[in-house]
């Protein structure tokens, strides 16, 4: 990211009121509307800055390609917590209009507040050219969803080393367990920063019934997920809404032990001139470029 930090958080000038749609639609898709003005701010809304970027590669969430429709931002590392905030949303309010964008990416240089949206999404509050603008946003609870759950189990995995990393969830993930088909109890995964669930000490050879909760509480079971590294898996389980189950999952029945991770969390690409200042090793295999195309005149003084 040829970017920047921000000592603070800038101010919005207008405060905003949110009305988020809590309904699944299938297939629905983030929309831009115009902002109402003057309302009292919601709970839990925050006041900040937002800039835009191009996605040149994986994003730090690992997604092997961002949302159809273009819309997604990156978060400052406190609140990417690693990967803890991937697969969510936020309802983003601008100078003119409203725009709902997947979690997807990290802005290492973006201080708290700044959030570096695409494109597409920047266009739909702003002027492009605008570069630099004052927003307020909010994390959404169970927001329409894209699409059934898909899992891609990740380059490498065997039956001694396994991590998956599962999609179209709405809702970040809380948890992810795996239980062989062929017996066993369940076992805990553990999320890794570039945001695959890993099992260090593997869970078999599979098949798998894998099940997964979202911070919301919503619980989905799908079955039969291959040990096939590097494929992505559709099924036909929605995270919630139809083939979900509310509620808490079941405490599981083991845990494999966890050994030192074996791979390094994806560390992003900040600019030339930080990789170039970095030892080879400190960069993953799979590192993550970010164009930042906000104008550099944008960057705040303060």
């Amino acid at each position: 990211m040829l970017g920047f930090g921000i000592g603070g958080v800038a101010v919005a000038a207008v405060v905003v009121a949110l009305a988020v749609s809590m309904s699944q639609a299938m297939g629905t898709r983030a929309c831009a509307a115009v902002l109402p003005a003057g309302q009292a701010q919601q709970a839990g809304e925050v006041s900040g800055v937002a800039t835009h970027y191009v996605l040149q590669s994986l994003p730090n969430c690992s997604y092997p390609s961002p949302p159809a429709d273009g819309l997604f931002v990156a978060l400052s590392p406190g609140e990417y917590g690693n990967a803890a905030a991937c697969g969510g949303y936020l309802e983003v309010h601008g100078p003119d209009g409203s725009v709902r964008v997947e979690v997807i990416d990290q802005c290492p240089g973006c201080a708290a507040g700044h959030i570096d949206l695409s494109e597409a999404a920047f266009s739909a509050i702003a002027p492009l050219d605008a570069g630099l603008v004052d927003v307020t946003y909010q994390h959404l609870a169970n927001p329409s969803l894209p699409g059934p759950v898909s899992l891609l189990v990740k380059q490498g995995s065997s039956q001694y080393w396994l991590a998956l990393l599962a999609m179209n969830t709405g809702n970040p993930l809380a948890s992810v367990q795996v239980q062989s088909e062929s017996g066993g109890g369940w076992y805990s995964l553990v999320q890794a920063s570039y945001n695959y669930w890993v099992a260090q000490s593997g869970a078999g050879p599979g098949p798998f019934t894998v099940r997964l909760t979202d911070t919301q509480g919503h619980v989905a079971t799908v079955q039969d997920v291959a040990l096939s590294p590097g494929v992505t898996q559709g099924t036909e389980t929605w995270m919630y809404g139809a083939g979900a189950t509310t509620g808490p999952a079941l405490a599981p029945a083991s845990t494999p032990p966890q050994a030192p991770p074996t791979t390094r969390p994806v560390v992003s690409a900040t600019s030339a001139h930080a990789i170039s200042s970095r030892a080879a090793g400190e960069l993953n295999a799979e590192p993550e470029a970010r164009l930042q195309t906000s104008p550099p005149s944008a960057t705040p003084t303060c």
